[in-house]
């Protein structure tokens, strides 16, 4: 599909185009998602007490709350090609809504584990977010675009841990006890989630030019598939081995993103001897990153892209993911608290710009099939995290050992990147389309802060 209209700038405080609006809505949205999705998280130290959880069943929850992801983001990308992004986001965080709030009820390991499995489907809104700024900005600007949105989102990782216990001292100030106190404070993210559904709806349209039905309409755009164009359009993305070396790369940097947003709080208050609102902090700062690092990601793509094309952007990524799987390494070695604090930010640096720089290579892999192949890249990354939590549920492997394996692999899963090529067809064609976006200025956004 073409669209046409594309911004070939980024105007961080314009809310006046389709465009930006759509930017800043995707961001939001996927931010409070998180707020939802790792809601629970900061909180597992009093959850566990509660309902006498093991290090096992711990483990478990954590790998329910990214298994189902991997399913929803496969089919989210296809719905998204069918019926538009605006009301896949609607739908997904209204209903998403509903598991997030009735988490409170849980009593019990298996209902508890139920409830994180339900909640893990709006870990999907990562690939709403992805195709909504992917089909809004020009080749000049998507990697930065599709970086900013994703990482200002998993900014949410970084806030849930530092406003939930918050908002639980503040129940237990109000007289809560500490098991009513975590069920009650779900309630929050839960209507949240349901507020920012209804509000995307209202507030952004699909494309630049209008919502899929309208450019249907009007002969803009092809007429949705059917089951067997869906089925045709994924398998085209399946199909494709560069896809799947994404899906390895990128369970290696968001899914080592997500298992640290699992376990970072609990791990420090463990091992460091912290109350939990200072784990939480502490842990806070590993997702606060995203304020800029995933950014960073993106724009080094687009960067290495004017320089070198499509193999610039392949390049920074392969660097950007080496450099992650050195950091963890020294992470897990760190007894020192300090040291551990310095360690984890340069860490996460590095796993948020190869975030970026993943998703800086998505949109130029298949553009006919773009929905498949963010949802099938972007399910690498729950694929990683349920790989990465059987690290953390055996009572016989430290976190600290678990760390350690994970940055071995990687490492190993950095070589990845260096398979993925494209034809010197293709090379020619977004070469020429990144110098057209640069050049010229389509009134539609700006790559400034006006």
């Amino acid at each position: 599909m073409e669209i046409l209209n594309k911004a070939n700038r980024i105007r961080l405080f314009s809310f006046n185009t389709p465009q930006m609006r759509a930017f800043h809505f995707s961001w939001f949205a996927f931010h409070i998602c998180f707020f939802g999705w790792f809601g629970i998280a900061p909180l597992m130290a009093v959850v566990r007490d509660d309902l006498g959880l093991t290090k096992t069943q711990i483990g478990n929850t954590i790998i329910a709350s990214v298994a189902i992801t991997i399913v929803v983001r496969l089919l989210i990308g296809v719905l998204c090609d069918r019926i538009g992004p605006r009301r896949a986001y609607t739908w997904l965080l209204c209903l998403g809504s509903l598991p997030v709030m009735a988490i409170g009820f849980a009593d019990s390991f298996e209902s508890f584990f139920l409830a994180r499995l339900a909640i893990g489907a709006i870990g999907a809104s990562f690939v709403i977010t992805q195709y909504h700024t992917s089909i809004m900005f020009a080749p000049n600007v998507v990697g930065t675009a599709n970086a900013t949105s994703a990482g200002w989102g998993n900014l949410g990782g970084g806030t849930t841990q530092i406003l939930m216990p918050l908002i639980f001292s503040g129940l237990l100030m109000l007289g809560v006890n500490e098991a009513f106190g975590w069920r009650l404070a779900m309630v929050v993210p839960g209507i949240v989630l349901f507020v920012t559904g209804v509000c995307y709806y209202f507030f952004t349209q699909d494309a630049p030019n209008g919502n899929f039905a309208e450019l249907r309409a009007r002969g803009e755009l092809p007429a949705a598939s059917g089951e067997s164009g869906a089925a045709q359009t994924f398998m085209a993305a399946a199909k494709d081995y560069r896809v799947w070396a994404l899906f390895v790369v990128y369970a290696a940097c968001f899914g080592v993103e997500l298992t640290i947003n699992n376990i970072a709080a609990i791990y420090f208050f463990d091992n460091f001897d912290l109350t939990l609102a200072t784990a939480g902090m502490i842990a806070g700062l590993f997702g606060l990153m995203n304020l800029f690092a995933r950014t960073l990601g993106g724009i080094f793509s687009d960067l290495f892209a004017s320089k070198g094309g499509l193999k610039g952007r392949v390049r920074w990524l392969f660097i950007a993911m080496l450099c992650e799987g050195v950091a963890l390494l020294f992470f897990s070695q760190m007894h020192v608290l300090t040291l551990a604090i310095a360690i984890m930010l340069v860490f996460s640096l590095f796993v948020q710009m190869a975030e970026g720089a993943t998703f800086g290579i998505v949109p130029f892999i298949n553009k006919r099939a773009l929905g498949a192949v963010a949802g099938i890249v972007g399910a690498g990354g729950n694929a990683g995290a349920v790989a990465a939590g059987f690290l953390f549920r055996s009572e016989s492997l430290s976190y600290q050992q678990g760390l350690f394996y994970l940055g071995i692999a990687v490492i190993i899963a950095s070589l990845c990147v260096l398979v993925v090529r494209f034809s010197p067809e293709v090379e020619a064609e977004e070469a020429k389309a990144y110098a057209d976006a640069a050049g010229e200025d389509t009134g539609a956004g700006a790559l400034s802060l006006r």
